[in-house]
């Protein structure tokens, strides 16, 4: 089956020059351990709400991460990321209340999954969704979540090694249409199926390597990849080491006949001046949770992966992987940058994220039309 029919709704979502996707805060304190007033909520209810009103403006995909924390989760008088629902079946809730948007679910795939139970579910969820379901393929790196599984922690090689058997079955499964039987390396079956198949064949894989061993895989399998900035979260030193980066990707999956897309995260401050925007930065730093911010920062800077290593203490307090903070003008200049870097779509976040959503439609969507990064879109009313 050929990706133009497979790919649709990333191809249709590709229509513009920049993609423009939602992550959604579906953890307590979203990506900011601070407790600068904002009503942003983990629960289904605002995230519902954020992925609906994404929609009505216009937006490509929204977006939800997956973690294991213990009790507190990263602590602090705010116990950071204490709650987080599930984004597999956020995505299957939010399929009933959209129409057009894609829905990203992440899944640690080396936790005690095997590739069948992903492929019924992920296919069920894409035709819930009437073909708009995507896969971010995630390996896992840290030890605490692999012992809540009662696992050891894995070389991160090896990760990517059972990962790309783990995709290869997966997708086997969405695409024949006869059982399968195997004796893999880590994953066995007999007799397998999965029926019914997603609507456009095989369903949007994604994946955020940044690694020799991750990048091999994800320009094998992923058709949209997140890519971090090698150089922290400060937008000037970003564009200019983002170009090779997004080169190196790029001309890793042309060498395999494919094509991928790269897609990064802008924590997004907006406001109709400068000083205000800058003045909302700051209250989020000032009103930050020290421990929280230490414990969260320490999860990035340990570990072997390789992504995120450059960023601070204090741009963590902030969250996202790049900080664009000023007026709408701005934003979409920083946006056009991010472009002629080789990004071909952000994922934005925010500190409060419904009014900030709102403000963003609002406001710097008009302009990303006017600059020919969106097509001619019109926001629906709330």
């Amino acid at each position: 089956m050929s990706k133009e029919i497979y790919l649709a709704p990333l191809e249709h979502a590709a229509q513009n020059s920049l993609i423009l996707g939602l992550f959604l805060p579906i953890q307590s304190g979203a990506w900011s351990p601070s407790t600068a007033p904002r009503g942003t909520s983990w629960t289904f209810d605002y995230n519902a709400r954020c992925a609906v009103r994404a929609e009505q403006l216009g937006f490509d995909l929204v977006f939800g991460l997956a973690q294991w924390l213990g009790k507190g989760g990263y602590g602090g008088k705010m116990q950071f990321r204490d709650k987080s629902t599930d984004p597999l079946l956020v995505t299957a809730g939010l399929a009933a209340l959209t129409k057009r948007i894609i829905l990203i679910s992440t899944v640690h795939v080396l936790y005690g999954w095997h590739p069948l139970h992903l492929a019924k579910f992920g296919a069920t969820i894409d035709n819930m969704s009437g073909g708009r379901w995507g896969l971010n393929v995630v390996t896992g790196y840290k030890r605490s979540e692999f012992e809540m599984f009662g696992l050891e922690p894995m070389e991160h090689d090896f990760r990517y090694e059972m990962a790309d058997e783990f995709t290869t079955v997966l997708e086997r499964l969405w695409l024949e249409d006869d059982e399968i039987s195997l004796d893999g390396r880590f994953w066995k079956m007999k007799n397998a199926y999965v029926s019914p198949k997603p609507i456009n064949g095989r369903c949007i894989l994604v994946n955020a390597a940044s690694s020799g061993a991750g990048l091999a895989y994800a320009v094998r399998h992923s058709d949209l990849i997140f890519v971090t900035s090698p150089v922290g979260a400060d937008p000037q030193k970003a564009c200019e080491a983002l170009p090779p980066h997004n080169a190196k990707i790029k001309d890793g999956a042309r060498q395999l006949g494919r094509t991928v897309r790269t897609i990064i995260n802008p924590h997004v401050i907006c406001r109709d001046t400068e000083k205000e925007a800058w003045t909302q930065h700051k209250a989020i730093l000032d009103n930050q949770d020290p421990v929280a911010a230490d414990n969260f920062y320490k999860t990035f800077v340990g570990g072997d992966q390789a992504s995120w290593k450059q960023a601070t203490r204090e741009q963590w307090v902030i969250g996202g992987n790049v900080h664009l903070v000023g007026t709408p003008e701005q934003i979409v200049d920083w946006f056009i940058r991010l472009k002629q870097a080789g990004c071909d779509g952000v994922q934005v976040n925010f500190y409060d994220f419904l009014p900030d959503l709102e403000y963003f439609g609002q406001r710097v969507l008009p302009l990303m039309r006017q600059a020919g990064l969106r097509a001619g879109l019109t926001a629906h009313a709330a």
